[in-house]
């Protein structure tokens, strides 16, 4: 079991953003303009900036990406507020074990007002907070009932500050049952053999004669207060019997408050608080926010670990997310959400739509054909030199987004910089213009036994084993002139593998819809909702995402036909 300390600080939530995104359903240019211009502000200082695309890449743009050896930017399908573009920097955690003495301490030197609590593993198990602490401990002093705490030898030790002078299973957890001894040495003595005294922890001063009858009886562990001495004989037969023997610097009143304290702090977390997810939306947090007692929630990772807490406060905080619009100036035309946050700058060369800002930002539109061609000019400007790979997917970006140069777009500009890019990287505009144009098709012009294998993955429902396949195009033509081809190759696979049905779901990433070619028995077929184009094919109208779309429907349509 990977073990954790009792306290810990995880700095892994989100700090401060700054994406630099292109226009939803992404050409060539708006995503080679997101990644070169993050690499020029990040060399400008701005360490937060990070190339985001709004959707997916067209197989032009992954095939210059890829040539030239360059990450493609990260995906943000959208920037709906979402909980980590609110939630505070860093999180500190208690381990589920910790005594509550430190647990409170911990809490006490933070600013917030609550502490999530842990297990061994990292993973979320309660809350601490003041209300939970209130209501739990009054269990702990009940004068109507017997005190019983959960603890350790080792917990008795680290909170009461105390001496161990004889010690038996110390990490060993019990319910302990606190004994002051006050009581006449006979009285005492009656009470503490009335019932078995194994679980008893006996607080007592310099009474050695209670201290013996203590240790006689074979409680769990005697704590000599104010400090005082145990004598040798006392502690060997302390050692006989098996019991631990502890020596407190506090007078008997203070130890026994502390022995309370020394009770895991997972038995006072609250675990009625609702838990988030970092992606949940704000409006999600809000409403567990509002049903909190602490008005704080922890925010978890998809394993259940802690990553921060987001609180009330936090709602009215600016959100750490900031953005640079870069081949577009049109929120119609951006990612979805952006006008929940801060633009800080704009690059474009189209015209200029309705748009406008709280603060003002840096605009940048130039009359050129590219917003590559813009990116290149302002290194140039800024005398920062440009990496080779870099360079060459800025002018592939220049070269998509100018038919190579041929569209009544092109400016003189941009034919200077696609010099001076092909300088820079050693290549030949001509032959790279017709490597880049004729990419786009390459998906169509693979084998269909490849292309039926594209992002290949099984599913199984209902006990049957499906498999389902997906590519992106930007044009279905070419697909649907190779169906026949493509459909006998799902049924070849279908059969070789067993699978109760193979398909596959052709997106097209301009119109942002999809095809689904499948092969499957007729009476499944019968079950399938889709408009049905010709036979084996089907139209998914606005159907992107194979994960969240697709295979649900499809699993409950597994289950009902199994059901017939």
């Amino acid at each position: 079991m990977r073990r954790i300390p009792s306290r810990s600080t995880r700095n892994t939530s989100m700090d401060r953003t700054v994406y630099i995104i292109g226009h939803k359903n992404p050409d060539t240019d708006s995503v080679v303009a997101a990644a070169a211009y993050a690499e020029l502000k990040r060399a400008q200082g701005l360490v937060e900036a990070r190339a985001a695309r709004a959707g997916a890449v067209n197989p032009q743009t992954e095939y210059i990406f890829e040539r030239f050896g360059v990450a493609l930017p990260e995906f943000v399908p959208d920037l709906v507020p979402k909980v980590e573009y609110w939630m505070p920097a860093g999180v500190q955690v208690v381990r589920d074990t910790t005594p509550l003495w430190e647990a409170l301490a911990i809490m006490g030197q933070g600013e917030g007002k609550a502490l999530p609590i842990v297990d061994g593993e990292g993973r979320y198990v309660s809350m601490l907070h003041y209300g939970a602490f209130a209501r739990n401990i009054l269990t702990k002093i009940n004068p109507h009932k017997k005190a019983v705490i959960p603890t350790s030898v080792g917990h008795l030790v680290n909170t009461v500050k105390a001496q161990p002078l004889v010690t038996f299973d110390e990490g060993e957890f019990f319910k302990a049952r606190l004994v002051v001894a006050a009581l006449e040495t006979a009285s005492f003595k009656a009470h503490i053999e009335a019932e078995p005294a194994g679980n008893k922890v006996v607080l007592v001063g310099d009474r050695e004669d209670v201290q013996r009858i203590a240790i006689e009886a074979g409680v769990r562990a005697v704590i000599a207060t104010n400090g005082t001495i145990v004598s040798k004989e006392l502690r060997e037969l302390a050692e006989r019997k098996r019991v631990s023997v502890l020596v407190s610097p506090y007078d008997t009143s203070s130890t026994s408050l502390l022995v309370i304290y020394s009770t895991p702090v997972g038995t006072m977390g609250d675990e009625g608080i609702s838990t988030v997810l970092r992606r949940d939306w704000i409006k999600t947090a809000r409403k567990a926010i509002a049903e909190s007692p602490c008005r704080s929630v922890p925010v978890l990772d998809d394993e259940g670990r802690v990553v921060g807490i987001l609180s009330e406060g936090d709602l009215v905080s600016e959100p750490k997310v900031e953005v640079i619009m870069v081949d577009h100036n049109e929120f119609s035309q951006a990612v979805e959400g952006i006008e929940n946050y801060r633009v800080l700058e704009v690059l474009d060369h189209h015209r200029l739509g309705s748009f406008s800002t709280k603060y003002p930002i840096t605009f940048i539109n130039r009359v050129v054909g590219s917003t590559s061609t813009i990116v290149a000019s302002m290194y140039r400007e800024q005398r920062i030199p440009l990496r080779k790979p870099i360079a060459s997917i800025l002018l592939c970006g220049i070269l998509s987004d100018t038919l190579v140069l041929r569209s009544a777009t092109t400016t003189e500009v941009d034919r200077e910089m696609a010099e001076y890019l092909a300088n820079v990287c050693d290549l030949e505009v001509e032959a790279l213009g017709k490597d880049i144009m004729g990419s786009a098709s390459e998906v169509a012009s693979r084998p269909a036994a490849e292309i039926i294998r594209l992002d290949l993955k099984e599913y199984e429902s209902a006990g049957r084993l499906l498999s389902v396949s997906q590519v992106e195009v930007s044009d279905t033509a070419e697909i649907m002139e190779r169906r026949a081809e493509i459909l006998l190759g799902l049924a070849e696979m279908r059969r070789e593998k067993g699978y109760y049905l193979s398909a596959i779901m052709v997106t097209d990433i301009t119109e942002l819809t999809s095809l689904l070619l499948v092969d499957a028995d007729r009476e499944f077929l019968s079950l399938i909702g889709y408009p049905k184009l010709e036979a084996g094919v089907y139209v998914l109208k606005d159907v992107l995402s194979r994960k969240k779309q697709l295979m649900p429907a499809l699993f409950e349509l597994v289950e009902k036909a199994v059901e017939r």
